[in-house]
């Protein structure tokens, strides 16, 4: 017999699927703190009633997309280039990293404030920067294991942190560039991720060896010019 299906909960996750993608491209456009409820419902033409049937508040629905946004980021780093190439198992993985950042950069550009409002979302938050910190220091031990990098396990570890730092406020940097809120100074969306990709591997280049350097000058060439 085949299993029946669902009706009402298929149309439920519908909606809410509805209502976490419109408020995602509000939160990005305008930031979290200036759009409400009453404005999601809205843009979606439904009544506050019916929205708040599926979410109570807003903070419900900004938990619901930073779970999102943990899956999206939590990926584990590309291995398996040898030689100079291998560099580029580091700037894949940080290219990733920005798309994630970038796909809900509203969590960045209100960090501040949405970690001081949720101790659950603080703790979130340090998980995934310990899992990419750790991530980042893998990637460049092998890179030092393979003799394409010259840096101690202290100036690994210092160095990872800094990648953090740069990746973490790189969007708010660049919104601060730009010349009207929420446009990014020059470039496109991929120019920008790329840009961010390279800012970083700037903080890994000075501890390159001279021929995995040079590679990662051809990488970042396309983003300076």
């Amino acid at each position: 017999m085949a299993e029946r299906v669902d009706g009402n909960a298929i149309r439920t996750q519908r909606t809410r699927t509805r209502v976490l993608a419109e408020s995602l491209r509000l939160f990005n456009e305008l930031g979290e703190a200036h759009v409400t409820t009453g404005m999601i419902a809205e843009s979606l033409g439904m009544s506050p009633g019916n929205l708040y049937y599926h979410f109570r508040n807003k903070d419900q629905i900004v938990g619901e997309l930073f779970a999102r946004f943990e899956e999206r980021i939590d990926v584990p780093p590309p291995v398996g280039a040898e030689g100079p190439e291998a560099i580029e198992d580091l700037w894949l993985y940080l290219h990733l990293m920005f798309e994630g950042i970038h796909e809900y950069r509203f969590l960045y550009r209100n960090l501040d404030d949405l970690v001081g409002r949720s101790r659950k979302l603080r703790e979130r938050f340090n998980r995934i920067a310990r899992r990419k910190r750790d991530a980042i220091v893998a990637l460049c031990e092998g890179l030092a294991g393979a003799g394409l990098m010259h840096a101690s396990p202290d100036e690994i570890r210092a160095l990872a942190q800094n990648v953090l730092v740069v990746s973490t406020y790189w969007l708010n940097y660049r919104a601060l560039r730009a010349s009207r809120p929420n446009a990014s100074p020059g470039g496109d969306e991929d120019r920008a991720l790329g840009e961010g990709a390279y800012q970083v591997m700037a903080l890994v280049a000075p501890y390159l060896a001279p021929e995995a350097r040079r590679h990662l000058d051809r990488l970042g060439r396309s983003y300076i010019e």
